[in-house]
């Protein structure tokens, strides 16, 4: 039997949709470029945001560990701050992941003055491409080590709307 790797079918999806032929409305009414990307840790929302207004929100997870801002490596917290969007990965071990400038310089101060290592690598992905756990789990609990977790179909829409250098404000 053979199987189709899942992340060579999604790095595919995500070059082709932009080529495809637009209907009425084309892609671009679509999928539009969102200037600020806004989440509430508290509702666990995500919002893509333009002219001060939501073009889409999402739920999200959080870290297992979601309240208070991230202090250190391995504490599972999602940071909070403003950051900018900064790295694109279509291969990573989830469905699609895009890169948090977590740590930014007052990060970094406030680790340094702790002693402690502010850790890194946050980012906002969809679902393990090999889930451990039911589906239900990944869509009612906060699961990550500290990174924001959308579903894959709300990954595709983020991933298209979100260039890089897009900035993140992330609050509690």
């Amino acid at each position: 039997m053979r199987y189709i790797d899942l992340r060579r079918l999604c790095g595919l999806l995500v070059l082709l949709v932009p080529c495809m032929a637009p209907a009425e409305g084309g892609l671009s009414g679509d999928f539009p470029e969102a200037e600020l990307v806004i989440v509430e840790k508290a509702a666990r929302k995500l919002h893509l945001m333009r002219d001060g207004q939501a073009l889409r929100t999402f739920e999200v997870a959080l870290g297992v560990a979601p309240l208070g801002d991230k202090e250190e490596e391995g504490d599972a917290r999602t940071p909070e701050g403003r950051y900018i969007l900064d790295l694109r990965n279509p291969d990573s071990d989830f469905f699609l992941s895009i890169r948090i400038s977590y740590p930014n310089d007052d990060d970094r101060r406030r680790a340094r003055q702790k002693g402690v290592n502010p850790g890194g690598q946050i980012m906002i992905h969809g679902q393990p491409n090999v889930p451990t756990y039911s589906d239900g789990y990944y869509r009612n609990e906060d699961w990550t080590n500290g990174c924001i977790a959308v579903s894959n179909s709300d990954m595709i829409d983020i991933w298209l709307m979100t260039p890089d250098g897009t900035p993140i404000e992330i609050r509690p």
